[in-house]
């Protein structure tokens, strides 16, 4: 298997942009977060919710997802990435793959691991800067060993059986 290579500058740059973006985000600051896209940016983050699209609707989306899950509960997420797989694509975007782990605390309790994802990302350069034109995520939870996703297997078990009743 051949692995395109990006220069070693260019691969820190992008480890420092997701520092950046990542610290951004668990500080709560989605705002910022957003900022890291360009303007009509794409963020699909939950298998349960529809992708948000430009830096406002993006901002728009992590308010309402937090104030939904997390309104009232003393929580810190922490988003890890790691093994990031970055390549240059022929239309002059960089695409990232990469390992995500969510780590969470409450006062008093202790850490929860999870979960698991697979970051896919196409990032493009504005004005000197790094920016996420999207991110996708998928959730190692969602998959099967054959590497379908839940959804797909139950429409694939719908498609062949017909629904249940």
């Amino acid at each position: 298997m051949s692995h395109s290579t990006v220069s070693p500058a260019l691969y820190a740059e992008v480890l420092h942009f997701y520092a950046w973006q990542m610290q951004t985000l668990d500080g709560g600051d989605f705002g910022g977060y957003a900022a890291t896209f360009t303007e009509d940016g794409e963020f699909e983050h939950s298998p349960s919710r529809p992708a948000a699209r430009t830096r406002r609707g993006i901002e728009r989306e992590l308010d309402d997802f937090h104030r939904q899950r997390f309104a009232g509960d003393p929580v810190q997420r922490r988003h890890w990435f790691t093994h990031v797989a970055l390549r240059e694509a022929e239309d002059g975007t960089l695409r990232s793959t990469c390992y995500a782990l969510i780590l969470t605390t409450r006062p008093g309790d202790d850490l929860v691991v999870g979960p698991s994802c697979v970051v896919h990302d196409v990032i493009v350069r504005e004005g000197g800067e790094l920016l996420l034109k999207s991110r996708r995520i998928t959730y190692d939870r969602d998959r099967s060993p054959d590497g379908a996703r839940a959804g797909e297997r139950a429409a694939n078990r719908v498609a062949s059986t017909g629904p249940s009743h």
